[in-house]
């Protein structure tokens, strides 16, 4: 493992995503072939750094002495989430272009969300969806006369 690179912490804290996937190979595959992310650490977990924070990619599982009455498992129903991932960038249009260029599939092209920003969704392997979204000058416009 790549320390500098490594979720660790020398005081406080960082904020990761866990995801549990059906196939750690092809999962690594999306998150660092198509947005991206590097590969701090192949498998069992999997670990990337995207952007300025991480994923880890692990195959779901029974309980354990820690957690003892979860079980981990992907979604059942793809179109039945609670939380997802949630991508700001800089520019929506050249984002999926690119990635919908290398194999990202795309719920819809980018559309605009009440004037506060542009954003689509897309699903990675496991079905899970992501949302791509990029702020408009007018929302902050309204984040910056908050005071």
């Amino acid at each position: 493992m790549m320390l500098p690179d490594a979720p660790i912490p020398e005081k406080g804290f960082f904020v990761t995503h866990f995801l549990t996937v059906n196939d750690q190979a092809r999962s690594r595959e999306f998150y660092s072939g198509v947005l991206g992310g590097k590969i701090i650490f192949e498998e069992n977990p999997c670990i990337i750094k995207l952007a300025n924070s991480w994923i880890i990619l692990n195959s779901g599982g029974g309980p354990t002495p820690d957690k003892p009455d979860v079980i981990l498992e992907t979604p059942p129903d793809p179109n039945r989430l609670n939380s997802f991932l949630n991508l700001r960038v800089a520019d929506i249009q050249a984002c999926y272009k690119e990635w919908k260029g290398k194999g990202a599939h795309f719920i819809t092209e980018p559309l605009d969300n009440h004037g506060r920003e542009m954003r689509c969704y897309m699903r990675d392997p496991d079905g899970y969806i992501i949302e791509v979204g990029q702020t408009s000058q007018k929302m902050i416009d309204i984040l910056e006369n908050r005071g």
